[in-house]
């Protein structure tokens, strides 16, 4: 596989493991405000979320790719019929 599959595979792999990492450490705010939404955390930290993200997407790929690099796993064996 090229670079260009393995960069849609991070991408694809960085999105869903955004979805698990979002909700990690968020707490409600105490005091409601007026015209705020109930359920909103008082501070997201969106972006130690985004390199949590980057990373363990990373690890993810990488194990991915040398799995199939050094033979651990025969990629091509798996979608044979």
């Amino acid at each position: 596989m090229g670079w260009a599959t393995w960069g849609a595979i991070y991408f694809t792999v960085w999105w869903t493991v955004l979805f698990m990492v979002l909700p990690f450490g968020v707490k409600r705010e105490e005091v409601e405000q007026v015209g705020h939404q109930p359920g909103a955390p008082a501070r997201p930290q969106i972006l130690k979320k985004f390199l949590w993200t980057s990373v363990l997407s990373a690890v993810l790929v990488l194990l991915a790719w040398a799995s199939g690099h050094f033979g651990l796993v025969e990629w091509r064996t798996l979608f044979r019929e």
